[in-house]
């Protein structure tokens, strides 16, 4: 079975292609890659600090048939057995250019569409790398999302452990990165500026820490304030913003919740395996501190390769192989896309 899965929920026009081989004896059923092509307009974004809907929305209209085009040349395919498309979580506008796509291949085509949950690809794609999923609890972190969820199976919905209540992670390093003037997106620009910077030089805040929080819920407003009052002091002195220890002691705050956070959770649900998902575990502290913590905890930390955390096609594809193989109904055409969807949904 081929499976194309079309992702467009935010600033990347992706398409990906698996074969999905059924379980065979002691085998279990696994996915392929065969293509993946993204096309991103960050470019078109950056001069305003952040993306803009509008702006992402007509890219991914210029973008998904020429994205299309390539991903079936990749994976030397004429058309799939079933089309998977995100419709929700996401931007409005540019989820319906993918959804909008997906019914008119399909419908084109002959073949089934699955309508899919785009948190729910950030953790199905992890296989691809590290093979079948076990029960575990994912931390999935990008500029829009901040969750702890809780993973039995793939092909069945996804119980949302605890989000951030205010801004996410993702968000956060943006809006430092742009206190800082170190350009967007702000995840690899703080990434790089900490490299040089004291973790431990400036004491900023761990969000949601306390013993009366909810034990897997975030919150990132405070952090983020709190750079930005220690910016302001430094101009209000005439002191040079040590923008390296900044960035470092801000990485190291973000990095220290998160991991504890997630590795506290696997301990409340007796689960072994954590997972990382979410463009912004490409950052090595955050990558870095949860090895330490898993491996002291005695935890498989399980991470996909940066590629495959970042918005692309595959996650969806992968995904929908799972649903598909779980013995899930195709979606209909008339399913409409959701940008406030439920992670506790993972298909339509």
């Amino acid at each position: 079975m081929i499976v194309m899965g079309i992702e467009s929920s935010c600033d990347e026009t992706g398409v990906g292609i698996v074969r999905w081989t059924p379980a065979d004896g002691d085998t279990p059923g696994h996915a392929t890659l065969l293509a993946d092509e993204v096309a991103s307009s960050v470019d078109e974004h950056a001069r305003f600090g952040g993306v803009v809907p509008e702006i992402a929305s007509r890219a991914h209209l210029e973008a998904i048939v020429p994205t299309m085009r390539r991903a079936r040349e990749a994976a030397g395919i004429d058309r799939p057995d079933a089309i998977a498309v995100t419709i929700g979580p996401g931007l409005a506008g540019a989820l319906l250019v993918g959804v909008a796509a997906a019914k008119a291949y399909a419908l084109a085509w002959d073949v089934p569409l699955y309508a899919m949950n785009h948190l729910g690809g950030h953790v199905a794609v992890d296989t691809l790398e590290h093979g079948p999923m076990p029960e575990c609890v994912a931390l999935l972190v990008s500029g829009g999302h901040t969750h702890l969820l809780h993973v039995t199976d793939l092909a069945e919905p996804i119980v949302e452990l605890g989000t951030t209540v205010d801004d996410a992670a993702g968000e956060a390093f943006d809006k430092v990165a742009r206190l800082l003037d170190l350009g967007f997106p702000g995840g690899p620009a703080l990434d790089r500026a900490a490299r040089d910077g004291d973790p431990e030089a400036i004491a900023f805040p761990r969000g949601m820490t306390g013993p009366r929080d909810a034990r897997h819920d975030f919150s990132f407003s405070g952090l983020k304030t709190a750079v930005a009052r220690y910016v302001e002091k430094c101009e209000r002195d005439g002191v040079a913003v040590p923008v390296a220890d900044v960035a470092a002691s801000f990485q190291e705050a973000v990095a220290d919740v998160l991991t504890m956070k997630a590795v506290r959770a696997c301990g409340d649900l007796g689960v072994d395996t954590l997972v990382l998902g979410g463009g912004a575990t490409a950052n090595s502290r955050i990558r870095s501190l949860a090895e330490e913590r898993c491996a002291a905890a005695g935890i498989t930390l399980r991470v996909p390769k940066p590629r495959l955390c970042t918005d692309n096609g595959v996650m969806i594809a992968t995904l929908g192989a799972h649903v598909i193989a779980g013995g899930a109904a195709p979606s209909p055409l008339t399913v409409a896309s959701d940008p406030a969807m439920s992670v506790r949904v993972s298909q339509l």
